[in-house]
């Protein structure tokens, strides 16, 4: 890696040329990190809070063809009190939505803290014209996104155009003005690690602000190991370079026990100044009740009853 980055994308055969020097990935040796990590348990005041920490990066996400103004609504009420009998939950981190629906969502949480984040570049597929691509985000900043998650095109990125998935990365960051971008890499469709590897610096140095695993449509979503590879990446790419860069696993995080296991994954393989949702997210849907549930069983020694949390 003796190229400076500021030169890494000057041409096609320069920018490969850095991607595939990247160190190779263990799989053998990662897999049998992220499960060694995944066993580690938290036990009383130590898992409460750890249970109000994930509360508070989760983005609440409802990314669906049949969502209503009147359902992104309720799910904004719920960012801003998930457990309207108890105020001392925190909020979420985020509530996101498609393009159409953020300007509901803005007006929802206006004044909540509570941030906007719009799925955009032709999601989930990332398949469509650059022009189309940067107009899409346009209009959802325009419509008051703090955060923009955008996919790459894993077609050009398997076939080896990593200029092309660099150039749509750095026009979609110029389009975001001054929202955050997060670039979606959908690992499922990466094959391996060291081309998660590769994905996640070559958003990083196209400007991505955080790096996330998944759109939550592609089977397998979100798992410990490539967020190790990718937790690894904003490290690494922090000591190169001097900018920190989040990371978001996304889709499959459905219970307060993998909650856990990915922030203990967080603080021993980033370290914890990466535990803070300016850092970190949750991408999930299901997991908040979840994290509710048991949040009450540990206050009240019993589980609320089904009906006890809304239904996202």
């Amino acid at each position: 890696m003796t190229t400076p980055l500021a030169e890494v994308a000057s041409s096609p055969s320069t920018l490969r040329a850095f991607l595939h020097g990247l160190p190779g990935v263990d799989r053998v040796g990662a897999d049998a990190r992220a499960a060694m990590l995944g066993t580690r348990s938290i036990k009383t005041t130590a898992k409460k809070q750890a249970i109000d920490m994930a509360i508070g990066m989760v983005d609440l996400t409802t990314l669906e063809g049949a969502d209503t103004p009147g359902k992104v609504r309720a799910m904004c009420a719920k960012a801003v009190r998930p457990d309207p009998a108890d105020a001392s939950v925190p909020p979420v981190a985020a509530v996101c939505v498609y393009p159409d629906l953020v300007a509901t969502a803005v007006e929802a949480l206006a004044g909540s803290g509570v941030k906007v984040a719009s799925v955009a570049t032709s999601f989930p597929s990332g398949r469509s014209s650059l022009e189309v691509k940067v107009a899409e985000t346009s209009l959802a900043v325009a419509a008051g996104a703090a955060e923009i998650d955008m996919v790459i095109d894993r077609g050009a990125f398997l076939a080896g155009d990593y200029l092309k998935v660099y150039e749509e990365i750095v026009a979609t960051k110029e389009a975001c003005a001054d929202a955050h971008l997060k670039v979606i890499l959908e690992t499922g469709e990466l094959a391996t690690y060291d081309n998660v590897r590769r994905a996640s610096w070559l958003a990083m140095i196209a400007g991505a602000d955080f790096i996330k695993t998944s759109t939550g449509k592609v089977s397998p979503a979100a798992t410990l190991p490539v967020t190790l590879v990718m937790l690894e990446a904003v490290r690494d790419f922090l000591a190169a370079t001097g900018r920190k860069v989040g990371v978001k696993p996304a889709g499959g995080i459905r219970t307060t026990k993998d909650a856990i296991k990915y922030l203990v994954l967080v603080n021993e393989t980033a370290g914890p100044d990466w535990l803070d949702p300016d850092w970190f997210r949750l991408g999930a849907s299901s997991l908040l009740n979840d994290l509710l549930m048991q949040r009450q069983k540990m206050a009240t020694g019993r589980y609320a009853g089904p009906d006890y949390f809304t239904l996202d």
